[in-house]
């Protein structure tokens, strides 16, 4: 579970909460369903209008994923590094066999990397090895960045569903535009809390941990790519820790104690 998010949420909405407690007594004023159903409602109406009903799908069901602890964090980069050192002496003392176990055993995990490993095995040159899994690393990037563009399109459309009503009750009595009014900016105040304490953070998160992921990849394909030059353990090692925080570099003289 990734706590700070869980941690962030209650804070913000107690906050939230309890400014109503301390300047009203009147608390029943902020609760409204019909202003829930709006921006609820219309919020996702405009989405699916907008956008493919999977990608939609997709981009609610990773709101409720940002609540877990992330895939990749600074530690794991380490272990990346001294995973590909490791096949680099697996290389050099069993061959291109042993590699290929290795690929088909990660590949069942982590399909990306399975396959970036079969290309190294395959026998393309450290050129031709970049140029692919850079496409790769790409295009995978892109596609997850949909969600991230769904949701920041969500929370511009959420608050922006408070005037309807009120339009709709200066159409039938103007005398009862102060009512209106009231239910509308109730409307408004639901729609930028849906906006700015669940759509824009869940956006940010994800695109985050993508660019981690991202990150982490460019990592991984540096090594695979010198993995395919058939350069030496240390070579791979030190390449792969120029992208790394000093603090977190691979020792291969400390793992091997």
């Amino acid at each position: 579970m990734s706590f700070t998010t869980i941690l962030g949420i209650l804070v913000g909405l107690g906050l939230f909460v309890g400014s109503i407690f301390i300047s009203t007594d009147n608390y029943f004023v902020f609760i409204s369903l019909s202003s829930a159903l709006m921006v609820i409602g219309g919020t996702l109406a405009a989405t699916f209008i907008a956008y493919e009903a999977r990608y939609v799908l997709l981009a609610l069901k990773l709101i409720f994923k940002i609540f877990r602890a992330p895939q990749m964090g600074r530690g794991q980069l380490t272990g990346e590094v001294g995973r590909v050192v490791k096949w680099g002496y697996l290389l050099q003392k069993k061959g291109i066999n042993a590699l290929e176990q290795e690929a088909q055993r990660v590949g069942k995990d982590e399909p990306f990397l399975g396959w970036a490993m079969e290309v190294v095995i395959t026998g393309y040159n450290g050129d031709e090895t970049a140029e692919m899994l850079h496409n790769a690393i790409e295009n995978a990037f892109s596609r997850n960045l949909v969600p991230v563009s769904i949701l920041k399109s969500m929370a511009g459309a959420a608050p922006a569903f408070g005037m309807i009503i009120m339009l709709d009750k200066m159409a039938d009595d103007p005398t009862q535009l102060g009512s209106g009014l009231a239910i509308a900016l109730i409307t408004t105040l639901y729609g930028i809390v849906a906006a700015r304490f669940f759509f824009m953070p869940a956006a940010s998160k994800i695109q985050q941990r993508e660019e981690i992921m991202r990150f982490r990849n460019y990592l991984i394909a540096e090594g695979l790519i010198m993995l395919a030059d058939r350069k030496g353990p240390r070579a791979i090692q030190d390449k792969m820790n120029s992208f790394l925080d000093p603090a977190i570099h691979f020792n291969i003289d400390k793992s091997a104690k």
